[in-house]
């Protein structure tokens, strides 16, 4: 968050800066945990066998290592999306994010937090669909999981 912060302070306001922000403020973490993921999977027994019946590296990473290490990355994707936006309503909620004349979320509790006294529901229902949508995404990233890892299966 602080790295999305310093880079949308760097870049200025907007909508562009807000995603490049968003953008670079997420590899670090998408990288750490597909090394993650990678390193996990170069100790098992498949990439032995692999690797004594002198498969070639590129054959190891794209026909064993890939296909298993793709579907936890495409959950923990799912899952990071969620986060993504709670960065971006974040960003706009202390002005560094998308700017006024466009509706979003962080906006709108910013705009809401004013009212709250006698409007309450202007605060209210952004912080319900952030709430909604991140809920969604996460239960669609649990449902990922469990349709794609074969640990689960019985």
């Amino acid at each position: 968050m602080l790295l999305c912060i310093m880079i949308s302070a760097f870049m200025g306001a907007g909508f562009f800066a807000t995603v490049i922000a968003l953008t670079v403020g997420s590899i670090p973490g998408g990288v750490r945990m597909t090394r993650g993921q990678v390193l996990s999977e170069r100790k098992k027994e498949y990439i032995e066998a692999a690797e004594s019946i002198n498969a070639s590296k590129p054959a190891i990473m794209f026909r064993h290592l890939l296909p298993n290490v793709i579907q936890p990355m495409i959950i923990i994707t799912t899952m990071s999306i969620g986060n993504m936006i709670t960065m971006a309503a974040s960003l706009s909620y202390i002005g560094l994010g998308i700017q006024p004349p466009t509706p979003e979320w962080g906006n709108m509790l910013n705009t809401g937090k004013a009212y709250l006294l006698n409007e309450w529901y202007m605060a209210l229902f952004p912080g319900l669909a952030i709430m909604m949508v991140i809920l969604a995404l996460n239960l669609l990233g649990d449902g990922l999981r469990d349709a794609l890892d074969p640990r689960m299966k019985r």
